[in-house]
């Protein structure tokens, strides 16, 4: 039963996994009509400048929920550790929490430093674009950042559910 019923829940999310993909793509075609837009309007440097950021939104974005997810994987390994675990187990996991931290921590000065060039670039289109154009480009970047986090949310779900339901697998004589 409990084999039935994770076997159910990662088809669900195999299926929600698929939608968000749909959006994904329907995202970067919008991406591209931003592009074209932008590139049509902006001086060369400009245009240059408001790829740069995208492109490092998606680097940034993806380097953060990385590295969130590992921290957050070596955390549960500590909270399992007891007298029986071994000293070197230990101190290879408090090692690999403090250098995790440590890259969060600048990964998180990389966004706020990503979060001022993005102002930057809203600036530079501000001089552009129309409102609405505007508010259609910084809905854009919302919603791209949000379908990243989402995609990566549904594969750790995903992961952790197969690697449950391999565990459970194994466990049966």
């Amino acid at each position: 039963e409990l084999m039935a019923s994770l076997q159910s829940r990662l088809q669900v999310l195999w299926e929600e996994q698929e939608l968000v993909l749909l959006d994904v793509r329907e995202c970067a075609r919008w991406g591209e009509e931003l592009e074209v837009m932008v590139r049509d309007l902006c001086k060369p440097k400009e245009f240059e400048r408001y790829m740069m950021f995208i492109g490092d939104m998606e680097k940034v974005v993806n380097l953060l929920l990385c590295l969130s997810s590992r921290l957050a994987r070596v955390q549960n390994a500590l909270s399992r550790t007891d007298g029986s675990t071994e000293a070197e187990e230990k101190q290879s996991l408090n090692e690999r929490h403090q250098l995790l931290s440590r890259q969060r921590e600048d990964a998180k000065d990389l966004k706020e430093n990503l979060d001022r060039r993005e102002r930057v670039v809203s600036g530079i289109l501000a001089k552009y674009l129309t409102e609405e154009q505007l508010q259609d480009y910084q809905h854009f970047v919302q919603v791209k950042i949000s379908l990243l986090i989402e995609q990566k949310d549904l594969e750790e779900q995903i992961k952790f559910l197969e690697e449950q339901l391999e565990n459970l697998e194994q466990s049966i004589p």
